[in-house]
């Protein structure tokens, strides 16, 4: 719809009190009642989140000679993640704008790995499991890469099934820790030794549990190995604002070697403007993405990402024991921040809608329908709350006749 932009400038505090009157209709995620999209850290990190945003929102990542700091920042934020993720004196990594354009460059700097190291000519192809994140099939279509989905077992990558849908054309094979419609980390022990056998690069997904996994497993539990550690593994992505708790519009991107992250550099030079390399696809990258995330991870450092994330697991396995007693199946055995849930007598997504009424904004998962919350440390303070406000919401739904004596 065309609208004309307004005639003469509007003062500043008529502009704010309109955008925050459009905000009325929001999700209320800083009370706890939001499962999705946001990750609440607490008041104390979105301080640090703003106030370092701000001081570098008008710098730009493109220019590391004109901004050695965002140069600087952005080498040490890229060093804390090689370290947590076992990388090899060799890697390298760059700070990107979300887990899509890691993805995206990942995906694309395997692709030339096939053409123009292993001279793999011809229709190119990616297998992935059916759980993988779609920001794969976008940037296999922006490529023009044939995605191959192969069936879960368990909810989990099945290896054999991903090592007969490859071939000579297979770009890359992708396993997920954890992937999300379930918060299940694939088996990527059986993927590195599948990847080490048949010569494939191994990509992990790491978007949503990167930058926790390797704190929960500080924390003493049992999280497998997924990351560099595995010779397998040949790229990493990771968001820093998921469980980084980072401002959004940052992610990373790791490779095994230098060589193989120079394939993903843009470097062009017939140009009337001059060489220019970027090395993501973006062009411009905001300084305030990568300030910011460079002070909340020197706010926090392993002592804080440590107590914050022992709070998403607490959150976690309160509700999970809570659905458990209301009759409901967790799905598989999440070890992190995402759980989803279903019970076979009931549909999932009216239950949902009723949960929504009440001010919860969370997801749902269609194989099986199911609910599906992604919890941050806010949710410790709530988990006894949603639990029981979906005990309201089962008992006003067909199948909740009896549950207050069955489960109360």
């Amino acid at each position: 719809m065309r609208r004309a932009l307004p005639k003469a400038g509007r003062d500043w505090p008529a502009v704010k009190a309109e955008m925050l009157g459009y905000a009325a209709g929001d999700v209320r995620w800083r009370e706890g009642k939001t499962a999705v999209y946001v990750f609440n850290a607490g008041a104390d990190v979105e301080q640090v989140q703003k106030e370092a945003y701000v001081l570098f929102m008008s710098e730009n990542g493109l220019g590391p000679a004109a901004f050695p700091s965002l140069k600087r920042m952005e080498e040490e934020v890229v060093g804390f993640g090689l370290e947590l993720f076992h990388a090899p004196e060799d890697a390298r990594g760059t700070i990107t704008s979300g887990g899509t354009d890691s993805i995206t460059m990942a995906v694309k700097a395997a692709r030339d790995f096939a053409r123009k190291r292993k001279g793999v000519a011809g229709p190119l192809n990616i297998v992935l499991p059916r759980s993988a994140h779609p920001a794969f099939d976008k940037a296999c279509a922006l490529m023009e890469i044939e995605v191959r989905r192969t069936p879960l077992r368990d909810y989990l990558a099945d290896p054999a099934a991903m090592a007969a849908a490859a071939d000579a054309a297979t770009v890359m094979i992708v396993g997920s820790a954890p992937n999300f419609p379930y918060g299940l980390i694939d088996p990527i022990g059986a993927l590195s030794e599948l990847a080490v056998a048949r010569d494939l690069w191994l990509h992990v997904d790491a978007c949503v549990g990167g930058y926790m996994a390797p704190f929960v497993r500080m924390d003493g539990a049992d999280i497998p190995p997924f990351d560099f550690e595995l010779p397998g593994v040949r790229s990493i992505s990771a968001d820093l604002h998921k469980y980084g708790y980072c401002a959004k519009g940052a992610s990373t991107v790791f490779f095994r070697s230098g060589e193989l992250h120079e394939l993903m550099v843009f470097d062009v030079r017939d140009w009337p403007g001059g060489r220019m390399v970027t090395p993501t696809l973006a062009g411009t990258r905001p300084g305030g993405a990568i300030a910011a995330a460079w002070a909340v991870m020197n706010f926090l450092g392993e002592a804080g990402y440590r107590r914050k994330h022992a709070l998403v697991t607490e959150a976690r396995e309160r509700i999970a024991a809570g659905v458990e007693a209301l009759g409901f199946t967790v799905l598989g055995r999440p070890q992190l921040g995402i759980l989803a849930f279903t019970r076979a007598d009931v549909d999932c997504v009216a239950l949902w809608a009723k949960l929504r009424e009440r001010g919860w904004f969370t997801g749902v998962t269609t194989e099986p329908k199911s609910l599906h919350l992604m919890l941050s440390p806010i949710h410790a303070e709530v988990a006894d709350a949603y639990v029981a406000d979906l005990k309201r919401a089962l008992e006003g739904s067909p199948a909740g006749a009896g549950v207050e004596a069955r489960y109360s």
